[in-house]
């Protein structure tokens, strides 16, 4: 498992699988946000497995998948929406974790502005610089 802080109530990761939900319980996440179309995966990897681990730790669940290179406004809503109800600290994961990262990078530009949200994703392990544009524009609609 490979979690990659982008603040310390968000973090982003690659892939997880259903037995890696109880170490990220036990690391002090409360919420966990599946950015990953079931498409994507196998069967035992799928939204439905994942939300079942979840709920055996105590865990809240999200479902927001995001196809690569799309993004549409309802996904980004979700996603927010899940970040700001969180009761603690959150895991995104999707195939990389880049598009949770761009997820969480586009809700917190209006807060951080776009350097602040490409620091965190640099630091990270991510070069969003060719989001900046997007980042901006997010920002400037705070």
């Amino acid at each position: 498992m490979d979690i990659r802080p982008l603040t310390p109530d968000y973090a982003v990761s690659p892939q997880i699988e259903p037995a890696d939900v109880a170490v990220i319980a036990a690391a002090g996440f409360t919420t966990l946000i599946c950015n990953r179309p079931d498409g994507e995966v196998t069967p035992d990897l799928r939204a439905d497995a994942l939300r079942a681990a979840a709920a055996e730790a105590g865990l809240h669940f999200v479902e927001n998948p995001m196809l690569p290179g799309t993004l549409d406004p309802d996904t980004l809503r979700t996603q927010a929406a899940a970040m700001a109800d969180a009761t603690g600290p959150v895991l995104a994961y999707c195939a990389s974790g880049n598009r949770s990262a761009i997820l969480w990078s586009l809700v917190r530009a209006p807060d951080l502005g776009a350097d602040g949200v490409l620091a965190a994703t640099r630091a990270a392990g991510y070069d969003h610089s060719p989001f900046r544009a997007a980042f901006d524009a997010a920002a400037a609609q705070g």
